[in-house]
Parts: structure tokens; C-alpha cells; sequence
């Protein structure tokens, strides 16, 4: 008595045709000998997939099916079922990690690489034209990165016949795999060229030009296409990928387009207002401290920053003013301010007169 074939598929009876292949593909990736070599229980469990998808994917064999419980004349699986063969190749497209059917070419692209350069905030701001020096992979001349010493040519493997894959049988199925003395190629390399020793590539030196704009920031990448390692036998070369590292600077901090920067002043200088040198990225400029100033506040220099990137014009110049208090004084010092405290007790700031107010609060 024949398994019922609703079963092995895990199915009911009255499951559609999409349902039916469905199930089946599951159950044959879950269960290919490939997958569990050696498991005798995994090969039956294949077998009997097939089997049943076989015959309800068959309208004349499932309706005999449904009818008397059994396959009916012509039992058995095989390619030439209408759709199975077209299903088989859906199932197994990717199972050998997508190998293409055939020979493959021995052609692969060269690899990306990636080049560190620092530069100073200084010439992040104004654009540089520099010159990198790229350790790579270049294609050999003497074989022209054919791999083959110059006179000699590929053979044909004699495993695969030239062709690229080898045919494995399981029963009923045969299933095409790359060859694992090709790799897939179809040819082998008896003469390999002494000077790159079969790889068609060489290590060297390249020195390139790189532009780079105003306006860049730590962290980003400039995208050299073709500037990569050369290819594979052939096959086009990769991407160099410029990162770009600023350096720390000694006075200004980045943030975007602004530059901060910390200026020590004195309490008379914040007091009573004044001139002083400050740095910008291409020398000194004055600003101007207005009369009153508090510690920590931020005076802006507009159009004094780094450039943007993508758009006109500049950040600014951002300078937080830092009071500066003597460790030592000598007396005319000590006595000009002691002469000040006693003038100021009388008068008492707005911060000073808001912290005894909401003490007094605190205190009832």
C-alpha cells in the first residue's frame, strides 16, 4: 500500500497546485543528501518527496491517486513529468551558493581597497591636490594576467571534460555541480607564468593624485573608481576608497562649519570692554569684548569658519570668553580691588540681588 502521498508533503487533499510545490520545495532543500551526508534517513525522506510530488503534481496521477490510494500506471518520479524538471532547477538554483550552470569564467573583478590620509584643519579648509603612494595588486605584464607563461595556454580538465561541472547521482536524480578540480573554469593552468606564478596579478607601488575639497570632514571618503586592485584574469579592477582623517588642531574644535575656540580674558577686560588678538585659520583678527560681558559667553566672527561642503560660504569663528583669575597679586593689585569690593557693596548685580531673593524665600 502506497504511503499517502498528502502526508509525506505535509498537505491536505485539498491543497493547490501552489501549495503542493511549495511543500515539496521545503521538504527536498531540508532533506537533499548534500545537506546531510551519510543520514540514510534524510536520502528516504528525499526520495519519498519526490515521489509524492510526482504524482499530485500530475492531475491524471492524483486524481487516480484520490480515487484508489495508489499512484496508478507509470508510478514513479522522474524528469520527465510535466513541470518537475523546470521545479528541480527553481529548487537547486541556489542550493550550490548560485554557482552558474556551465563553465565559469575565470575573470573576477579586483578587490576594493582603502587608503588612510591625515590632513590639518588647515587644509581641510582650503582644498589640497596631494599625492598617495596605494600598495595594489596590478595585472602582470608578461602574461598580460592570463596567469599562463607566455607560448602556453589553458587545457581542458580532464575531470569535467572542459565543461565546468560534474553530475552526481542520487537515485532517481542527478544533480550538476562545480568541478572541484576546475573550480568551476573548466580549464587548468599546467604552465603557470614564473613572474606572477599563475595569480595574473603583481604587488606594486602606484602613486596617485588626490584632489580634495574645501569644505571636507574627519571620517569622510573619496571614491577613486578603477583605482583598485586589478581584476582577476582580466576582469576590471576595483575602487580605491580614500578615508580622510583631520588632525587635531591646537586651538580650534570643529563643529560642522563652526570653529570654537577659547580666549582667557581678565575680569577688567569683561568688565569694561576691550580689544584683543585672536587666531582665525589664516593668521590674527581683532574682536571686540563690549563692556559687561559674562564669563563663558560666545562672541561670533561670521564668515570666519571652515567652508561648506556642498553650498556657498562659511561658517563662523566662535570664541567663548574665559576668566582668567591671578593665583598670585602683588599689593597695588590686591589694593586696587579691595578698593572696588568696598565701592561695589552698595550696589549689587542682578545675579547677586536674584540668588539673595530666592534665599530669603528659602529662609522664610
Amino acid at each position: 500500500m502506497a504511503r499517502d502521498y498528502y502526508e509525506v508533503l505535509g498537505v491536505p487533499r485539498e491543497a493547490s497546485d501552489a501549495e503542493i510545490k511549495k511543500a515539496y520545495r521545503q521538504l527536498a532543500m531540508q532533506h537533499h543528501p548534500d545537506r546531510n551526508p551519510g543520514s540514510k534517513d534524510a536520502e528516504g525522506r528525499f526520495k519519498e518527496a519526490n515521489e509524492a510530488y510526482a504524482v499530485l503534481s500530475d492531475p491524471d496521477r492524483r486524481a487516480h491517486f484520490d480515487r484508489f490510494g495508489t499512484a496508478g500506471p507509470g508510478a514513479g518520479p522522474g524528469f520527465g513529468d510535466p513541470g518537475f524538471g523546470s521545479l528541480f532547477e527553481d529548487i537547486f538554483e541556489n542550493f550550490f551558493s548560485g554557482a552558474p550552470r556551465g563553465r565559469r569564467s575565470r575573470a573576477a573583478r579586483g578587490e576594493d581597497l582603502q587608503y588612510e590620509l591625515k590632513i590639518a584643519l588647515e587644509e581641510a579648509a582650503a582644498g589640497v591636490d596631494t599625492k598617495v603612494q596605494i600598495p595594489r595588486l596590478e595585472s602582470c605584464e608578461a602574461c598580460g594576467g592570463a596567469g599562463v607563461e607566455p607560448g602556453s595556454r589553458l587545457e581542458p580538465c580532464e575531470l569535467c571534460h572542459g565543461r565546468g561541472e560534474v553530475r552526481r547521482s542520487h537515485g532517481f536524480l542527478t544533480v550538476a555541480q562545480p568541478c572541484p578540480k576546475c573550480q568551476g573554469a573548466g580549464q587548468l593552468n599546467r604552465n603557470p607564468c614564473k613572474r606572477c606564478r599563475g595569480e595574473g596579478r603583481r604587488r606594486a607601488e602606484h602613486l596617485l593624485a588626490v584632489k580634495i575639497p574645501a569644505g571636507v570632514e574627519d571620517g569622510m571618503q573619496l571614491r577613486l573608481a578603477g583605482e583598485g586592485s586589478g581584476g582577476l584574469y582580466g576582469g576590471p579592477p576595483g575602487d580605491l576608497y580614500v578615508l580622510l582623517r583631520i588632525r587635531e588642531h591646537d586651538l580650534f574644535a570643529r563643529d560642522g562649519a563652526d570653529l570654537h575656540c577659547d580666549v582667557p580674558v581678565s575680569f577688567a577686560q569683561l568688565a569694561l570692554g576691550a580689544e584683543v588678538e585672536v587666531p582665525v585659520l589664516d593668521g590674527t583678527t581683532k574682536l571686540k569684548i563690549p563692556a559687561g560681558s559674562q564669563p563663558h559667553e560666545i562672541l561670533r566672527l561670521r564668515g570666519k569658519g571652515m567652508p561648506h561642503l556642498r553650498q556657498r560660504g562659511r561658517g563662523d569663528a566662535c570664541y567663548r570668553l574665559v576668566l582668567e583669575v591671578p593665583h598670585k597679586l602683588d599689593d597695588r593689585q590686591r589694593a586696587a580691588l579691595e578698593a572696588f569690593e568696598a565701592a561695589s557693596r552698595s550696589v549689587r548685580g542682578p545675579l547677586t540681588a536674584a540668588f539673595l531673593e530666592r534665599m530669603k524665600k528659602l529662609l522664610g
